[in-house]
């Protein structure tokens, strides 16, 4: 009975954390470096997860940010950056991978993508970029919300 339970109960392990894709692009240098006005930045994320076979999961978190002076309408530095993991995931409905992809997955994610967004900033000869804390949870209740307002706006 013990061993019945215990297989029931959901695992989660981290197989591995990896760089997908990284890229950094300054496209106004090098005069950009001469300018002394302070950059808007603009963040966007997206993440995916698919199942790879044999109980393993990829997620796959990824990050726009992208550096302007808003005044002279130019791009001061354009990074993405997608963090991977591969995870292996037991005892979870199918149903509930979903909330494993949106949530769990993400914000494992989240700090590694942070530090590789950070160092390609420094690397690139720019102050470090933080990106904030994420509630994915919140996140994902949002876009659930509004996936659910949208066929009642289109009668």
């Amino acid at each position: 009975m013990a061993e019945q339970d215990q297989a029931a109960q959901p695992q989660f392990l981290i197989e591995k954390i990896f760089v997908k894709d990284v890229s950094l692009e300054i496209p106004n240098a090098p005069q950009i470096f001469l300018e002394r006005a302070q950059p808007e930045l603009e963040f966007s994320f997206r993440n995916e997860g698919q199942a790879i076979g044999n109980d393993y999961h990829e997620v796959v978190l990824t990050a726009t940010v992208t550096a302007k002076l808003k005044d002279q309408n130019k791009t001061v530095f354009l990074i993405e950056a997608s963090q991977g993991g591969i995870f292996r995931v037991t005892g979870v409905p199918e149903e509930d991978m979903e909330l494993v992809y949106a949530i769990t997955c993400p914000t494992i994610l989240l700090p590694y993508l942070r530090e590789t967004v950070s160092d390609l900033a420094v690397r690139g000869g720019f102050p470090p970029v933080f990106l904030a804390p994420m509630n994915f949870e919140a996140l994902y209740r949002q876009r659930q919300q509004e996936e659910q307002a949208a066929p009642e706006q289109t009668h």
